[in-house]
Order: C-alpha cells, then sequence, then structure tokens
C-alpha cells in the first residue's frame, strides 16, 4: 500500500511522502525499510529509538513529531492503528465455503452453506453450525452442540455434546470445551463419581487459547462471558461463571461453582479455589491462591493465600529481611543466654 492509501484507510493526516510503498508492518526496533510501525508515546527514548529505525514511516499521535525526521501518519489511537494494519496485511487465506467429503456430518446436523467445514471433522447429530464459522481439520462437534457465526475452530478442538458457543468465538488447537466436571464423593473406601449432566455456554466475541479446558456443569451450565479472553493452558471447572471482559491468563485456574464479575484479570499460574466470588473489576496477581468460600471485594491482590496487593508488599518487604532478622534473634539469644550465666554466678 502506498503512504496515501494507509493514512486514508487508518483516518489520519500524512506528513511526508505519499507515494511512499510499504509492504510490512512491524515493530519499531524490527522495522526494514518497506515496514510501517509506530510510536506510543513521545518520550526521549522512544523518540531517539523511533529515529534510529529502519522505518519508513511511523504512526504517531495525534499531530507531527518536528524531532522526528521520517514520514509519519498522525492518528488518535497509535496502538490501535498497528493493529489494524497488523491485520490488514496479514489476512490469512480463507479456504471456499462447504463441507469436505472427508468429513463426517450426521444426517441431523444443520451447517450454514456459508460455513467452512475441513477434512476429518466430526459433527454429531443435532449439531448447528452458523454462517461464515470455520472448522479446522480434527474438530470434533458433539451431539446437540450449537456453534455460531464467524467462529473459527482450529485443529483438534473438541466440542462435547450439549455445547453452546456464540458468534464470532475464536478457540484455539487442542481446547476442550464440556468435558466432565471433576466431582465425586467418598463412600465405604471408594470415590463415586457425581454425572456430569450440564452444558457450556460460551458467549458471543470469547477467544480461547490452546490446550484450554473448560468442564461441563454438573447441572445447569459453565458460563463464559461476552469479550472474555482465555489464554493457552487454562482451566475453567464445572458450574463456574465468568462475567464479560474478563481476562484469565497461561496456566491459571478456575476451580468449581466459583463466579467472576466483569473485567475481572487472573494473571499467570493463579489459583481460584471453589466457591469464591470476584467482584467486578478486581486483579488477581500471578501466582497467587485464592482460599475456598472466599468472596473478594473489588481490588488488586496477590499472595497465597491472596490478599490485598498493598498488604503483601509490605509482608514480602518483612519476608525480604528474614535471612537477616533469624541472625538478630540468634545473637539476642546468646547475649541473652550469656546474661542469665553471669547473673547465676554472681549469686
Amino acid at each position: 500500500m502506498k503512504l496515501s492509501d494507509i493514512a486514508l484507510f487508518l483516518g489520519g493526516k500524512l506528513y511526508g511522502d505519499p507515494g511512499v510503498e510499504i509492504t510490512g508492518v512491524s515493530g519499531i526496533e524490527d522495522a526494514g525499510p518497506a515496514d510501517i510501525t509506530y510510536l506510543l508515546k513521545p518520550s526521549e527514548k522512544l523518540l531517539d529509538l523511533a529515529e534510529g529505525s529502519a522505518a519508513a514511516c511511523i504512526i504517531v499521535k495525534d499531530a507531527f513529531l518536528t524531532g522526528l525526521k521520517k514520514n509519519q501518519i498522525a492518528v488518535d489511537d497509535p496502538q490501535l492503528a498497528f493493529i489494524r494494519l497488523l491485520e490488514h496485511f496479514h489476512k490469512a487465506g480463507r479456504p471456499p465455503a462447504g463441507i469436505s467429503d472427508l468429513a463426517f456430518v450426521s444426517e441431523s446436523a444443520e451447517i450454514d452453506g456459508q460455513a467452512v467445514v475441513m477434512p476429518f471433522v466430526f459433527i454429531g447429530e443435532g449439531a448447528r453450525i452458523g454462517a461464515g464459522s470455520l472448522l479446522y481439520p480434527g474438530v470434533f462437534v458433539g451431539a446437540g452442540s450449537k456453534i455460531g457465526r464467524d467462529c473459527t475452530l482450529h485443529p483438534n478442538v473438541t466440542v462435547r455434546e450439549g455445547v453452546a458457543i456464540g458468534d464470532r468465538v475464536s478457540i484455539h488447537a487442542g481446547s476442550v470445551i464440556g468435558a466432565d466436571g471433576f466431582g465425586y464423593i467418598m463412600r465405604s473406601g471408594r470415590h463415586i463419581k457425581i454425572p456430569q449432566v450440564g452444558g457450556v455456554v460460551i458467549e458471543d466475541d470469547v477467544e480461547i487459547g490452546a490446550n484450554t479446558t473448560i468442564d461441563r456443569a454438573t447441572t445447569g451450565n459453565t458460563v463464559i462471558g461476552r469479550g472474555t479472553k482465555i489464554d493457552n493452558l487454562v482451566q475453567i471447572a464445572h458450574n463456574v461463571k465468568i462475567g464479560a471482559g474478563c481476562i484469565v491468563v497461561a496456566q491459571a485456574g478456575v476451580a468449581g461453582s466459583s463466579t467472576l464479575g466483569n473485567y475481572v484479570i487472573v494473571a499467570g499460574q493463579a489459583g481460584v479455589a471453589d466457591h469464591v466470588h470476584i467482584e467486578d473489576g478486581s486483579v488477581i496477581g500471578a501466582g497467587s491462591g485464592v482460599l475456598p468460600n472466599t468472596r473478594l471485594s473489588k481490588g488488586a491482590y496477590a499472595g497465597a493465600p491472596a490478599m490485598p496487593h498493598k498488604q503483601w508488599l509490605k509482608a514480602m518487604s518483612v519476608t525480604a529481611r528474614l535471612p537477616e532478622m533469624n541472625k538478630t534473634m540468634q545473637d539476642l539469644e546468646k547475649r541473652l543466654y550469656e546474661l542469665e550465666r553471669r547473673l547465676l554466678s554472681e549469686q
């Protein structure tokens, strides 16, 4: 694209040569002479980095930066503009609509004519696939499950029976939606399985990372709210309710019957035990552990057991001094012993 076309595409103002050809989009340090990149904010360090970049053009915020001797496109939000260009330049080719002869589709399944069903997909009885959805090889869709419009199920995704997936949902390779929840009772020295007969509801605009598992409910539904983004290797247990716009980061786990409000962040390797309620807008720090039957009001939490972040910082400052405090304690014990020995000898 020419810079003039990019400026028009982004709704920005071009400062520089409109005829310059751009062939790629890249980070500011990796950009080549035919690439476009962006500057998040005009700090001295970033300006030096931008000036030293080989990029043909820099996307900047609001107005021309006089200290930067490069072609510039000024926009309201440089980072969002950069994302739009990445999508535009790297748009993957889409297979033509239709059902592969190498797919298995039950006679009672309903597949929209604009959907793409690739080889070695299995679609069970009564399942429904919406318009524009793309199912890559190895996808399994169980009986009665429903997949909405413009969804993408990457290779080897498993959607068990009785799962409802909304529109524009993306599920990455190897994820399993609707496996049995982990529920047992102990009787006479045996673990007796509790039947898991509920479902899973994935609302619109959710993205689920690779090798993530979301278990079906015992009864009722496990629910993932609209716009929530779940990273790779996350475990969501039975009857969990996750609100809208949440972020759940890699290797985090949420145990059964816990509820996350809207816009909650659960950072990497954090563990949320069962029957926990976390209010809207809260942040659970990396590696934290939230104890069972806990209710957390809005705030930032860290540590195991999880505590308010400011309290955790104070606790960590003490923890860092424990070796020094232990030595002081040992010295005091020695001095006390010596003092007692002297007093006894004087008697």
